[in-house]
């Protein structure tokens, strides 16, 4: 299974979609443990912005899971599609700093979604969910990683 090729059917789509809930899942996990773990220490500009990444992920996860939903293909294990995730995204790596790896987090996810996007806009395949309600999802969510990774780094610059 490659992004770098179009979307060649539903099962590939819902595989790929399943990864981004894994990605968002990542995220949202990541961001909250960070909070946790910083406890009162945290900077209340860094502990919003984290508290937002977590809630953003959560609600990227439901669009997606109503998309495979949709769709009504066979779904592979979400412990498959973790191993993948981490192989190809490295979502497991350790990051310095809380924001740098906010910002690794918001920038592995827009690229998922932008190489998604690509892989289904080259397809010419009909799936079983409606290809413009797929696309305007996926791009919605594209635009919001771009944001919170627009966010990450102005609070990096505001911080030197």
């Amino acid at each position: 299974m490659s992004l770098t090729q179009p979307v060649a059917s539903d099962h590939q789509l819902a595989r790929l979609l399943q990864i981004g809930i894994v990605l968002e899942e990542v995220v949202e996990a990541r961001a909250s443990k960070h909070a946790e773990e910083s406890g009162e220490t945290l900077d209340p500009a860094i502990g919003e912005l984290l508290d937002h990444a977590a809630a953003e992920s959560a609600d990227h996860r439901r669009r997606l899971e109503a998309l495979v939903d949709d769709l009504e293909a066979e779904t592979v294990a979400f412990e498959e599609i973790q191993t993948l995730v981490e192989a190809q995204y490295e979502s497991d790596e350790d990051f310095d700093g809380i924001l740098y790896d906010q910002l690794c987090n918001e920038e592995t996810a827009y690229k998922f979604y932008d190489d998604l996007i690509e892989a289904i806009e080259a397809s010419e395949v009909s799936f079983n969910v409606d290809r413009d309600r797929l696309l305007d999802v996926l791009r919605t969510i594209r635009e919001e990683e771009a944001e919170g990774a627009e966010e990450v780094t102005t609070l990096m610059e505001e911080r030197r």
